[in-house]
């Protein structure tokens, strides 16, 4: 199917499966909430600002008035609530460990989490992960303090740099990215800090610079440029390129001018912003949240709630996704007459449903 647009028919497609919702199990329309968990990030971050837009967008509280009346359009009975975490590693952990119902991701680290690879190496494999939506490019920001003489990768050597706290998909990244240039950690004057904290050493002069993985722009960074002077160092050349060709979900992007006072534009790397559940949450309650999501009357909460949130679009939903789509998402999906495929090898019991349970 051409994704290029919503077409009459995939707006007629989005409200006949949002007037299915009061149809759902009882469980979902009890008079008691049903409370679901977003785990994002740091509030310093894009994830935390989206984590409560979608939140508002899927949430539907008992006594709510009706989205044909003007009220709600989320799950009828559901209550979303935003949880502030470390960041993507953190995320995929408390999925797999019941501590959040569904959570933000870097395509990246849900694909290793999923696979047993890269930083997850040696674990088992998160095989009961599942994607409800990619939402939005994130950005690799490598920020320095200006007049640090910091203009390249490989001149971060010797100096003071956070490469972001442990559990965070920043960091992941950002050992990768010293890779590529021939540098570890190990190499620098490594600080293992939240981009929150980072920049208010950046700012008093206790940091030279530190990476930060998130959607363009971000508020952090934005105050920062507003009260210091600060340079984005661009991630591109030859190291870039071969990064990009060894994992396929690093790609070329632009900060564009404007985006941070008093800095230059500069061509990095991006990744996707995923939201991500597991095989645990029932397929008709991931149903209604995919339904809610991309209902009609909640795209006013994302195209005014945030600058990123413009950038959540259905016909984007599927990209580049790092884990296979939940059962409830992926009915969802072939009701709009979007060409799901599966590029994972899934054995799981859940994937063998009866056809009429798949829409």
């Amino acid at each position: 199917m051409d994704r290029q647009g919503l077409t009459r028919r995939h707006l007629l497609a989005v409200l006949s499966a949002a007037s299915s919702l009061p149809l759902l199990p009882s469980a979902l329309r009890a008079q008691d909430p049903s409370f679901l968990r977003i785990g994002t990030a740091s509030t310093a971050g894009i994830y935390f600002p989206i984590g409560s837009l979608l939140a508002s967008a899927i949430s539907s509280p008992p006594g709510s008035r009706e989205c044909e009346r003007g009220g709600s359009c989320g799950v009828p009975g559901l209550v979303a609530v935003v949880q502030t975490t470390h960041g993507s590693v953190d995320n995929v952990v408390g999925l797999a460990e019941g501590r959040l119902e569904t959570a933000f991701c870097q395509a990246d680290v849900a694909y290793w989490a999923f696979q047993g690879e890269g930083p997850f190496e040696g674990q088992t494999p998160q095989e009961e992960l599942r994607a409800i939506a990619n939402l939005y490019p994130e950005v690799v920001h490598l920020v320095v303090r200006a007049g640090s003489n910091i203009r390249s990768v490989e001149d971060l050597r010797g100096r003071r740099i956070s490469i972001d706290a442990d559990g965070s998909g920043t960091q992941v990244d950002a050992k990768l990215i010293l890779d590529a240039w021939g540098l570890s950690p190990d190499d620098l004057e490594a600080h293992y800090v939240p981009a929150n904290i980072a920049a208010g050493m950046l700012r008093v002069g206790e940091l030279d610079g530190f990476f930060m993985v998130a959607g363009v722009p971000t508020p952090s960074i934005q105050d920062l440029a507003r009260e210091a002077p600060i340079n984005l160092v661009p991630i591109t050349g030859d190291p870039a390129q071969t990064l990009q060709t060894r994992y396929p979900f690093f790609t070329r992007t632009n900060v564009p001018p404007g985006a941070y006072p008093s800095t230059f534009p500069i061509t990095s790397l991006s990744i996707g912003a995923q939201w991500l559940t597991t095989t645990a949450l029932s397929d008709d309650l991931v149903y209604a949240i995919t339904a809610a999501l991309w209902h009609p009357n909640n795209r006013h909460l994302l195209d005014e709630g945030h600058p990123k949130g413009r950038l959540i679009r259905l016909e984007t939903a599927l990209d580049g996704l790092g884990v296979p789509l939940h059962p409830g998402a992926r009915r969802f999906y072939e009701e709009m007459g979007m060409s799901v495929t599966e590029p994972f090898d899934l054995d799981a019991p859940e994937e063998a449903e009866p056809a009429e349970d798949r829409g």
